[in-house]
C-alpha cells in the first residue's frame, strides 16, 4: 500500500503489507480464503456450465443468473489471488498499472451486478405481475423478455457500467505521487470515486425497490395459494441475494467513510471477506432454493456418471481383449 520506486514524482511500484496487525495470522487466514475462493470459482462456473447445457434452464431468470455468476467470478479473481501471494509469499509488490486495473474492475464487477440484480428483478416483475407476455429466450413478437431483448440488456449493463468508471481511473492516473501520497489535489477524485459508483448503485436499489413493490402488490391479489407458493419460488432467491449483495456492501462502504473508530484491519478483513463470502453462496442460495437448478445438477452429474462408467466398461473390454490375443508366455 506505499510507494516504494519513483520516476519523476509518479509512483512505480506499490508495496501491499497484507492486513496490517494480523501480519502472524496470514497463513492461517489463507486457508479459508483459500478455500472459499475454490469453492466461488467451482461453484459459479458449476452454474455457467448447466445454464448453457440444460435447455430448460435457458429462461431470461437463469441466463443473468449465469451472467451475475460469471461477474462474481471475475470479482474473485481480481482480487483473491493477490492475497493469497502475499499471505503465502509475501509477495506485497505491485506495479501502478495493475493496481489500477485492479481498481477498475472491482468497480465495474460491482456496478455490473447491480444492474444485473436489477434485471433480474425485471424478470421477476414480468413473470408475476404480466405472465403472458413473459417468456423464455425463444423468440417471439408479443412478448417483452425475447432473445433480442435479454441481448440488449447484457450489452447495455456491460457497456454503460464501464464507460462509467473509466473517469475514475483517468482522474488517479493523471495524479503526480510522491512516496504514499499523491501530490496534488484530489478532491475531484474523492467525489468522482464516490459519487458515480454510488449513484448508479442507489438507482439500481430504487428502482428494485419499486419492482419488487409491484410484485408483492401483485402477489396478494394472486387467486390460489399454489400461485402464492410458485411466486415466493420465483423470488425468494433473489430477494435473499439482492440482501446478501447490498447490506454488506453499503455496510462496508460506510464503516470505511464514517467508522473512523474501526480499525484499518477490521476495514481490510472485511473487505476481503465481501468479494469471498457473497460470490460463495450465490451459486448454494440459488442451487438450494431452485427446483430447476437441483434437476438439471442432477441430470448433468448422472450423464457424467454413466459417461464415466461406459469409459471405463470400453476401456475394460479392449484390455482383456489384448490380454486374450497375447501369447501365454507374455501374459
Amino acid at each position: 500500500m506505499f510507494g516504494a520506486n519513483l520516476t519523476t514524482f509518479h509512483l512505480i511500484v506499490f508495496v501491499l503489507f497484507g492486513i496490517p496487525g494480523l501480519e502472524k495470522y496470514h497463513t492461517w487466514l489463507s486457508i479459508p480464503f483459500c478455500l472459499m475462493y475454490i469453492t466461488a470459482v467451482l461453484g459459479n462456473g458449476a452454474l455457467i456450465l448447466v445454464v448453457l447445457n440444460e435447455c430448460i434452464l435457458h429462461e431470461s431468470m437463469y441466463v443473468f443468473l449465469s451472467m451475475l455468476a460469471g461477474t462474481d467470478i471475475l470479482l474473485s479473481t481480481t482480487t483473491v489471488p493477490k492475497a493469497l501471494d502475499i499471505f503465502w509469499f509475501h509477495a506485497g509488490e505491485i506495479v501502478f498499472d495493475a493496481c489500477i486495473t485492479q481498481m477498475f474492475f472491482i468497480h465495474v464487477a460491482f456496478v455490473t451486478e447491480s444492474g444485473f440484480l436489477l434485471a433480474m428483478a425485471f424478470v421477476c416483475y414480468m413473470a408475476i405481475c404480466t405472465p403472458l407476455r413473459y417468456t423464455s429466450v425463444m423468440p417471439s413478437n408479443h412478448l417483452i423478455l425475447t432473445l433480442t431483448a435479454i441481448i440488449k440488456m447484457t450489452l447495455e449493463i456491460w457497456g454503460q457500467n464501464p464507460g462509467a468508471i473509466f473517469p475514475i481511473i483517468f482522474l488517479l492516473k493523471r495524479l503526480p505521487y510522491f512516496a504514499k501520497l499523491a501530490c496534488a489535489g484530489i478532491t475531484v477524485n474523492i467525489w468522482c470515486g464516490f459519487s458515480v459508483p454510488v449513484a448508479s448503485v442507489l438507482v439500481d436499489v430504487a428502482l428494485i425497490a419499486i419492482l419488487y413493490t409491484l410484485i408483492l402488490q401483485a402477489m396478494f391479489r394472486l387467486p390460489s395459494q399454489d400461485a402464492w407458493h410458485k411466486a415466493v419460488n420465483t423470488c425468494g432467491s433473489h430477494i435473499g441475494f439482492i440482501l446478501l449483495f447490498f447490506i454488506p456492501s453499503f455496510f462496508t462502504f460506510l464503516t470505511y467513510c464514517f467508522g473512523k473508530n474501526i480499525s484499518h484491519d477490521i476495514h481490510i478483513l472485511l473487505a476481503n471477506l465481501y468479494v469471498l463470502i457473497r460470490p460463495m453462496l450465490n451459486p448454494i442460495i440459488y442451487g438450494a432454493k431452485t427446483k430447476e437448478i437441483r434437476d438439471s445438477v442432477a441430470h448433468m452429474l448422472s450423464v457424467v456418471g454413466k459417461s464415466c462408467e461406459s469409459s471405463w466398461f470400453l476401456y475394460s473390454f479392449q484390455s482383456n481383449r489384448k490380454k486374450e490375443n497375447l501369447p501365454s508366455s507374455q501374459i
